[in-house]
Parts: C-alpha cells; structure tokens; sequence
C-alpha cells in the first residue's frame, strides 16, 4: 500500500503577523516557517506507523510551494518519509492546492491519501475533501482513529455528542485530527539521513485558482481589563448591562 502524505507550511504560532503592499500580502520578513502541526503530528505519524507495521510499503509527501518551503519538507522527510514532491506553484486558494496535488497522485496510483483536518494559517479544512472528490475516491475527515486491514480501512471520527466508525475500501483520503498518532520528534539520525532522501521539483499544472485575496486585516487590539473590587457587585452588574457584548 502506497500512502501520500499532504505538508503544508504555516508560520509559527509565536510569529507576529504583519501585512504590506496596503494590507494585500502577508509579510513573510523575519517570519518562522514549520510543518502545519495537524499534518506533521498526526497524518505523517500515522502513516509512518502503518509503514512500520508492515501495512504500508511506501510514504510519500507533497507539498504544494516555491524554494522556500523545502526546508519545512526536509523536517518531514527527517521524521521517516521516503520520498518528498514539491509542486512548484505558490497559492492560497484551496481549490488550487488540492487540484495540482489531484493532479500529481492521480498518476502516482497512490492507495490512501492522508492530510491534517486543517492548516493552522487559514482554517479552511477542505483540501482533503476537495481531493478526494477531484481524485474520485471516498473521503473521511475529522479522524481520530485509523485501522487498515488488507483494502479495508476502519476510521473513527468525533461527531456532535459521540463517535462514528466508518469502513472503507481504498483508495481514500482522510484528514487527520488529534488522537490518530501520537507526535514524534525527529533523530539526529533521521535528520542526517533527510539531507540525502529524493525532493522532487514538479512543475504546477495549468490550474488557475478559483478566489484571490483581496485584502488582510488583523483583529481589534485587546483593550485593558477594569478590576473591580469584590465587595462592589453593584458596578459589576451596571457594566454588564452597560459594556458587556454578547457573542
């Protein structure tokens, strides 16, 4: 069973965001760039613990980005990937993501095709299922769990008030959420061995992406927070009819 695993990179999550160009690009200068953690943490692990049990025979990872990113694709090779595939385009639109990595797996006969639930930068959670129907395969998101016995994929997954199990056949694509896999820390020997593994430069289709960013915008500034003396419930309850929003 051959598995692709899907890494995209986010800036990290102490990186203090800014914008240029009238608030139209996100200013990448002295930004800190790592794996998405849903992909790194949870759909790379698994698919490395299907390969060491013996259920799996290859892992694979693409990414979708320019130069740039291939050191964030060298720390996944790190923690046990074989292979990595950088298609070479540069885009925040969804549809463009998933359809030039449709493009790339659907010669690649892969068997099952894992990504994290979400990127930690937009939130969108829909590159997995937008493959899946560009690839034309069944699609489960949001697991928590993933059995494979043979063709036969068994796979957990939270619902409002409790848990569903679904079973598969492959192939299919997952996304991936906490409780598949337990996080790994990549080896110095790991790390030395990712220097020397295949990072293949593919070109970007002819995809053009369906949305664009018109314009960025950060949240309001937090404002300061009024102490309030404990034995004076009667200002608490005359700012709460007063300044409290409700959400």
């Amino acid at each position: 069973m051959k598995i692709l695993v899907c890494i995209s990179q986010v800036p990290d999550t102490t990186t203090k965001i800014a914008f240029s160009d009238n608030n139209t690009h996100f200013n990448t200068q002295g930004v800190t760039f790592i794996i998405n953690p849903y992909d790194e943490w949870y759909a790379l692990v698994r698919a490395l613990e299907l390969k060491e049990s013996g259920v799996a025979t290859a892992v694979h990872l693409v990414t979708v980005g320019k130069a740039d990113t291939e050191p964030v694709i060298r720390k996944a090779l790190a923690l046990g990937g074989e292979e990595a595939i950088r298609i070479d385009a540069d885009s925040s639109d969804t549809y463009m993501v998933a359809a030039q990595i449709a493009e790339y797996a659907r010669t690649e006969k892969y068997d099952l095709v894992l990504c994290g639930k979400e990127s930690i930068d937009y939130n969108n959670g829909a590159v997995g299922a937008m493959l899946a129907q560009l690839l034309d395969v069944n699609y489960i998101g949001f697991a928590t769990k993933i059995d494979v016995a043979g063709t036969e994929v068994t796979v957990n997954r939270e619902i409002e008030g409790g848990e569903e199990t679904n079973v598969c056949s492959l192939p299919l694509v997952i996304s991936c959420q906490k409780g598949v896999a337990e996080a790994r820390i990549p080896n110095m020997r790991g790390i030395m061995a990712a220097r020397t593994k295949p990072l293949k430069v593919v070109p970007a289709a002819a995809i053009s992406a369906l949305t664009t960013v018109v314009s960025y915008e950060l949240p309001p500034a937090k404002t300061g927070v009024k102490m309030i003396d404990a034995e004076n419930m009667d200002e608490l309850v005359s700012l709460l009819h007063s300044n409290a929003k409700v959400i």
